[in-house]
């Protein structure tokens, strides 16, 4: 029997309209093939809930979200229509939540109460807000930002505070500070060089005095224990001895010279006889007036003419006032 073009293309028809409706009611979270029962929940938001989000009761999925309508004009409240996919006992007293994720798929979840008795087909579930994972991550973000808010405020005061502290002249004196630290840390970089830098020759000097000074070890270990020797014969000399004659000579002269002021001893008869004293002074006297009548009369001593005269002037009595003044 062959099948007309006109039955393949209604066949066709009734099957996509029909795959149309299940995937319509599916789409809605209804389903032809199971019996489904239908809850309702009541919640202050919906939130971020759509049609056919899931309803979970501790993780297990038992439905879907079928409608979400408002309670009144004014949307006082949110009515949440819940079709139940699996047969499952929800106590009364069971609660249901709304949770919320970062990618946006909410989902009710049914908390199961003690009972006692189950809710029946059309029942209100009971319902509680529970704010979603954004919101809670924004109440705790709010007193952080706030925070921010404050410390970018008071940075933008620290900021403007330096900015006017900075005048022309400051900015000037700031850039030449800059440089020179430029200029101070390129010379201590060649003060600092390895190879050509004056810490690197001073280095080697020193390098190099060590080792002379390590070379010539035995030489002046020589020195110091000849040292060690010359002050051990120092005070192996008779010190002592030499300070107590000294000592001893020091009395004697003492008493030499407490002896010539007692008048006692040819010292002292020297020093403290005016007789002496007298003598010596008349003959100083009378040495200057034979010195002065030579000056005065020389021909009366020496004589060297063939046809001179003796001077036969009389001689000096006393002596001249040039040698007196010269006294």
């Amino acid at each position: 029997m062959k099948v007309s073009n006109e039955t393949k293309v209604g066949a066709l028809t009734v099957i996509a309209v029909t795959l149309l409706i299940l995937g319509f009611n599916f789409l809605k979270g209804k389903t032809i093939l199971k019996k489904s029962n239908v809850l309702y929940a009541r919640f202050p938001d919906a939130g971020s809930l759509e049609v056919a989000n899931l309803v979970k009761i501790k993780g297990f999925r038992i439905g879907n979200v079928y409608k979400i309508s408002a309670l009144d004009k004014n949307v006082s409240e949110v009515i949440v229509t819940i079709n139940l996919l699996e047969d499952v006992n929800i106590p009364k007293n069971s609660v249901a939540v709304i949770n919320s994720s970062l990618t946006g798929n909410a989902s009710i979840s049914i908390i199961p109460g003690e009972g006692p008795g189950f809710l029946a087909k059309g029942d209100t579930v009971l319902s509680s807000s529970n704010p979603d994972i954004l919101s809670k991550i924004m109440t705790s973000v709010d007193p952080v930002m706030a925070n921010i808010k404050q410390a970018v405020d008071s940075l933008k005061l620290v900021l403007g505070n330096v900015n006017s502290m900075f005048d022309a002249d400051t900015k000037a004196n700031l850039k030449h500070t800059i440089a020179n630290l430029k200029t101070t840390s390129d010379n201590l970089s060649v003060l600092m060089n390895s190879k050509n830098g004056a810490l690197a020759k001073t280095l080697n000097n020193v390098e190099t005095f060590t080792t002379n000074l390590n070379t010539n070890n035995e030489k002046l270990n020589s020195t110091i224990e000849n040292l060690k020797n010359t002050s051990q014969k120092l005070t192996e000399l008779q010190l002592k001895e030499t300070v107590a004659n000294l000592n001893n000579t020091i009395t004697q002269l003492q008493g030499i010279l407490q002896k010539a002021n007692k008048g006692e001893g040819s010292l002292g008869l020297l020093i403290n006889d005016p007789k002496l004293y007298n003598n010596l002074q008349n003959t100083s006297r009378s040495l200057n007036i034979l010195l002065d009548d030579f000056k005065t009369h020389p021909k009366r001593y020496v004589s060297f003419s063939v046809f001179g005269k003796k001077d036969k002037t009389e001689p000096l009595k006393a002596p001249l006032a040039d040698s007196v003044n010269q006294k």
